[in-house]
């Protein structure tokens, strides 16, 4: 009976010891800066915050739950990609609360992508402020933060943990507020969370090679001096080139606007207006030479805005979404375009020179107007008519002279 109790109690000793092991590894796991933390629980769905960045996406979860999981902070990665270092996080232990932090890259190329993200582009009936197009692309960016598991048995009583985090980006905007005072260039973007707007901007150039830029003077550029437009993308994914849909101008600096005039849209394209590059890589180009507002006939300058909606599209089927000409197109009122994302690129102004010089090109093209081809053929049919009454007039009064019998 005795050798039972001491066996008994010996039993009991072991598993006592055990679980007096398994506080102190629990106790070992859990860090000073989460024992009084709120967050020092099971892990939730709402651990985890994503940030939609134009060029990086910031993932980070709360690392204490992790802990308490008996995992750490080198134990969770990116899509199960456990060899490789740059799929793992780091810790910032002085955020309120503790958090687990990873930043990558959105860029990659078709063939890859960073720690195995997936990349996948949507087409959708636009809806919203897209309402007006018929097909918008969206990319989607897509990934999972899951716990490895230390154990090396066969089984495990660990309870995984695993995040899904994307971002999903619209890839269509507005360039705008490029002031065709013909004058001055400022460039100022506006870097709206879960867009690419950042990684686009607009350049003028003086020359087709696009190599100097336009320096416009005070006084404005004159009348029919090209202007060559270059709408650039900078650390952009090679997925994505840039696709111009339209590229119009305004009076105000804003694209709602009334009076507007249209440079091109879709196969429509004004007569002194060229586009030359378009879907075709991550730059577009096109060229249209200065005018003026009619609006501004009492003004010596004449300024105006240039916008551009601009979509960034699958580098793979960016031709499909390119304007089959001439199919005809439904063209848009200025109030349809969507205004959200705007990047604001350089003022333009447009002068003319002397204003004389335009009122003098004005009164020459009011004189020719008042002698249209029909006012000149009937001018000259009452010529010919009146030279032949007077010459008849002159040949029966020399006539009848000469019938007159002398006395």
């Amino acid at each position: 009976m005795k050798t039972y109790r001491s066996t008994l109690r010996t039993i009991r000793l072991v598993v006592l010891v055990c679980q007096l092991g398994l506080i102190q590894r629990t106790d070992a796991q859990i860090r000073d800066e989460c024992i009084l933390s709120d967050t020092n629980r099971a892990p939730e769905n709402s651990d985890i915050k994503v940030g939609c960045g134009t060029e990086y996406m910031d993932l980070s979860i709360y690392v204490c739950p992790v802990y308490n999981s008996l995992y750490n902070e080198s134990l969770m990665v990116l899509n199960n990609q456990v060899s490789n270092p740059e799929c793992y996080g780091t810790v910032n232990w002085t955020a309120v609360p503790p958090r687990l932090e990873f930043r990558f890259p959105i860029n990659g190329s078709h063939d890859s992508s960073f720690c195995s993200n997936t990349y996948k582009i949507t087409n959708e009936v636009g809806t919203g402020e897209f309402s007006d197009f018929s097909l918008v692309q969206y990319i989607n960016i897509s990934g999972t933060i899951v716990s490895i598991d230390p154990t090396a048995g066969v089984i495990t009583y660990q309870r995984p943990i695993l995040y899904r985090f994307s971002c999903k980006y619209p890839m269509q905007y507005l360039l705008n507020n490029t002031e065709v005072a013909v004058s001055g260039a400022s460039l100022a973007i506006r870097d709206n969370n879960g867009s690419f707007i950042s990684t686009l901007y607009m350049k003028l150039y003086h020359d087709p090679e696009r190599l100097e830029p336009l320096l416009i003077p005070e006084t404005g550029l004159s009348l029919k001096t090209r202007i060559y437009v270059g709408v650039h993308a900078k650390n952009l994914t090679e997925k994505f080139h840039v696709l111009l849909d339209r590229c119009f101008a305004t009076t105000s600096p804003y694209p709602v606007h009334d009076t507007h005039y249209d440079l091109f849209v879709g196969c429509t394209v004004d007569a002194q207006t060229k586009v030359e590059v378009n879907g075709q890589g991550q730059q577009a180009y096109f060229s249209f030479e200065a005018f003026r507002f009619v609006e501004h006939k009492n003004l010596t300058i004449s300024t105006f805005y240039l916008h551009c909606v601009t979509r960034l599209c699958d580098a793979t089927k960016c031709s499909s979404l390119l304007p089959t000409c001439p199919s005809k197109r439904r063209k848009r009122g200025i109030e349809d375009v969507p205004t959200n994302g705007t990047i604001t690129s350089p003022i333009i102004r447009v002068g003319t020179g002397k204003i004389e010089d335009s009122q003098t090109h004005a009164a020459s093209q009011g004189t020719s107007a008042d002698y249209s081809s029909p006012v000149v053929a009937i001018i000259v049919c009452l010529a010919i008519i009146t030279l032949l009454i007077t010459a008849l007039a002159i040949y029966f009064g020399l006539f009848i002279r000469r019938r007159r019998p002398s006395s």
